[in-house]
């Protein structure tokens, strides 16, 4: 795959110092022997429930596609093993576009309606992860000392219902909110960038296609609750391992901020930001600098290689390599898509000519 090399370089400059603040004022031997006498049934344990969550986001995956195209969870668990894979060996979470990818080659699903499924997984991601810490923020703010925390958390609060209700319009008021999104982009975009930016706003409402119905969003936020809870017992496999006492509310908070920081750009992984982000949140809860490191590289270990390697075995046998242009084969199957549009939109068009005549 070809990724633009400026975004390679700042990923490694951004992991660099990640991983200097990860690995500072550390006794390597130390830590080496934690990883020693870890307890890895413990380990084995979490990664099974860890693999409950990556079916569950399967099944998750099936009810946001369903109104774009059926299919068996059967044929979503290894596109989504893939995914995973992607986002652990490519830069710029490629890995999602793999999954559209994979669905246009084998099951015809348009690649624009699949990466709107997976926008709208994101931001079911994004809610319940900012619900795991602003529901423990106050914890964390008595545990830094930092009483400004449980300001920003009111005002984050707010601007994240905000966003709540515009999502929640979306749902349920697509039409209308398809005609206000136009309405700021025909009088705030320049000419030429009006049909793109509509386009998206289009795809991403037909992504939204399976929340018509209170119940149908109800379900898709309680899969995704559940899918986090699912890797948090992987984190408490590892906590178990390493004989730390950590309560699993205070786990869900190390789950939830580690996964914010992911958000910044890194080296495929996270490598850096994940590692300083988890040891950070452990001191913070009173574990040693090499425990911390410990737990940190451990967790990294059972959350990327397993995945990984069963995704990169699945990627194969789909016939692709590690050089394949997957940007490539987007743009191209994105065109033809747009050529195969084109003319249905003229003949809707043209009847539309007639029935006024």
């Amino acid at each position: 795959m070809r990724i633009k090399r400026w975004h390679v370089w700042l990923g490694v400059l951004i992991s660099a110092a990640f991983l200097y603040l990860a690995f500072r004022e550390v006794d390597f031997a130390q830590v080496w022997h934690y990883l020693q006498t870890a307890k890895w049934a413990w380990v084995l344990l979490g990664l099974g429930i860890y693999f409950i969550g990556v079916y569950l986001r399967s099944l998750r995956w099936q009810r946001l596609l369903n109104p774009v195209k059926r299919l068996p969870i059967k044929r979503l668990f290894p596109v989504v093993c893939i995914g995973y894979m992607g986002n652990n060996v490519y830069p710029a979470r490629a890995g999602e576009v793999l999954r559209s990818i994979l669905l246009k080659q084998k099951d015809n699903v348009d690649i624009s309606a699949s990466l709107a499924t997976i926008v709208v997984e994101r931001l079911f991601d994004a809610i319940t992860i900012l619900g795991l810490v602003l529901l423990n923020l106050g914890q964390f703010s008595r545990r830094a000392g930092l009483e400004w925390v449980s300001r920003v958390a009111v005002i984050g609060g707010i601007v994240f219902g905000l966003i709540l209700l515009v999502f929640l319009a979306m749902v349920f008021l697509p039409r209308r909110a398809e005609a206000f999104f136009g309405w700021f982009i025909d009088h705030l975009l320049p000419g030429k960038a009006r049909p793109p930016a509509k386009n998206i706003i289009n795809k991403f409402i037909l992504g939204l296609g399976a929340l018509k119905s209170p119940l149908e969003a109800l379900k898709v936020l309680l899969l995704s609750c559940l899918i986090w809870l699912a890797e948090a017992g992987l984190y408490w496999g590892v906590m178990r391992a390493l004989n730390l006492n950590l309560s699993f509310i205070q786990l869900l908070l190390v789950e939830g901020v580690v996964n914010l920081v992911l958000l910044i750009p890194a080296a495929p992984g996270g490598l850096g930001t994940f590692d300083a982000a988890c040891k950070a949140m452990l001191e913070l809860f009173g574990v040693s600098a090499d425990l911390a490191l410990g737990f940190a590289l451990l967790l990294r270990v059972a959350l990327w290689v397993p995945i990984t390697l069963l995704g990169a075995i699945l990627f194969f046998r789909e016939g692709f390599s590690l050089s394949t242009d997957l940007s490539a084969l987007q743009n191209q199957y994105k065109a033809q898509e747009a050529s195969t549009a084109a003319p249905a939109a003229m003949s809707s068009d043209h009847e539309k000519t007639k029935e006024s005549l």
